[in-house]
């Protein structure tokens, strides 16, 4: 009877081990799925962050490339073996993934438009906001006044660093001249109660108007997890360009040439777009140099 039981516990477990088996099986391989969807994600983060743009340029084209060769060569294939397919339908499956393709990079070139215009803006407002501090100044005495211009300028200087992407000097980053600056505010509005409030309200400002150009600037850039749906999207639809010329039976057209050569080019345009400061589109920094000028004459 031991021996009954002990094989009918045997034979009870056998499946439940089974069972765990295929769930732990399972999991890795959700595990290893999610490894390489975040390698992806990481390859193209780099991909489109570190390298240059003429290297994003040469990379996008050679994956185009590669993807309307691909498609061509499956469907040759196909017609080798005798499997015919009706270029009409094929035409249609065309157009739906390249009008979904051109979706995709509208509305990604508009954030990355977006973004451009309001780095603009933002620098307009910040310009506009100094300029007023330092008229408003004309409230506070002279040695104060002195003082608060004289920080308004170094903090000009800071600005126009910042967008070259110049190290700066000890004692003179953003934070720190704010600061100094506000401290000197406060100071002039402790001596002069109710007669400055116009002074602090613009000091103010231009205390917010540093953290709006800041996030504008490095932290609204196009989402990593979009650039990917979109390159996948992008190599699917340009495969179906391929593999409908080679259903065709025509042989390669230049045409696929300049069809990897536009979308390229577009996603080079749009990367720099969404890289402020190190491309080749970038916000003019003139009005912020214009009002150092102002400010160094007006002393």
């Amino acid at each position: 009877m031991s021996g009954l039981r002990r094989i009918q516990k045997v034979e009870l477990r056998g499946p439940e081990q089974t069972t765990t088996a295929r769930y732990a099986d399972s999991e890795r391989s959700i595990q290893f799925w999610l490894a390489d969807l975040s390698n992806l994600e990481g390859f193209v983060n780099s991909f489109l962050s570190d390298l240059p743009l003429l290297g994003v340029l040469g990379g996008t084209l050679l994956l185009v490339l590669g993807s309307l060769e691909l498609g061509y060569r499956w469907a040759a294939a196909r017609r080798a073996k005798h499997r015919d397919e009706d270029e009409a339908t094929v035409g249609g499956v065309v157009g739906a993934t390249l009008g979904l393709l051109a979706f995709l990079l509208a509305v990604t070139f508009g954030i990355a438009d977006d973004a451009f215009h309001a780095r603009k803006v933002a620098l307009t407002n910040e310009m506009n906001a100094i300029q007023m501090s330092y008229m408003s100044s004309d409230l506070a005495a002279d040695a104060d006044r002195d003082q608060i211009r004289m920080l308004l300028r170094e903090y000009v200087e800071q600005r126009l660093r910042w967008a070259d992407g110049t190290p700066d000097p000890p004692g003179r980053s953003a934070n720190e001249l704010l600061d100094r600056l506000w401290k000197a505010s406060s100071a002039v509005a402790r001596k002069n109660p109710g007669t400055v409030d116009v002074l602090l309200g613009y000091v103010g400002s231009v205390i917010e108007l540093q953290q709006e150009r800041l996030m504008v600037r490095e932290r609204s850039r196009i989402p990593r997890d979009y650039w990917v749906v979109l390159y996948v999207v992008a190599l699917l639809a340009l495969a179906t360009v391929g593999y409908h010329v080679g259903v065709a039976g025509k042989g390669r057209t230049p045409v696929m040439l300049a069809v990897a050569i536009a979308f390229s080019v577009t996603i080079m345009v749009i990367a720099d777009l969404d890289r402020p400061g190190t491309g080749f589109i970038n916000v003019s920094q003139q009005p912020m140099a214009d009002l150092r000028a102002r400010l160094t004459a007006n002393r």
